[in-house]
């Protein structure tokens, strides 16, 4: 591995560069397996555990003695809502009332 590192530094282009740059470099000359596999890991690791450590504090505020009867598909719907508020809070809730109650209505005929 440090070997590898030690010739793409030389084969790297003068300027500085993104490691998402570097990554692409390095995956277009396909020289450096071990490289690329390290900058993937790289990606696909949290910087911070953050985001775990607040979908466990959600997780016990809605699982308090009232919510310990519910479904464990409810319990994760309510805490993927908590977790993933930011999201929510884009979606426009009116059009999927509507939607939902379009495809609810009872017929009379």
């Amino acid at each position: 591995m440090t070997c590898e590192l030690s010739v793409m530094q030389f084969s790297l282009p003068n300027r500085t560069m993104s490691a998402m740059e570097i990554f692409h470099f390095v995956r277009e000359a396909d020289f450096y397996p071990n490289t690329s596999i390290a900058y993937r890991i790289l990606f696909t690791m949290p910087v911070t555990v953050a985001s775990a450590e607040r979908s466990f504090s959600k997780l016990k505020l809605l699982k308090n003695y009232l919510r310990s009867v519910m479904s464990q598909e409810r319990l994760n719907g309510l805490a993927t809502l908590c977790i993933e508020k930011q999201l929510l809070d884009e979606i426009d809730i009116d059009s999927i009332i509507d939607d939902f109650a379009c495809r609810n209505t009872r017929r009379k005929f």
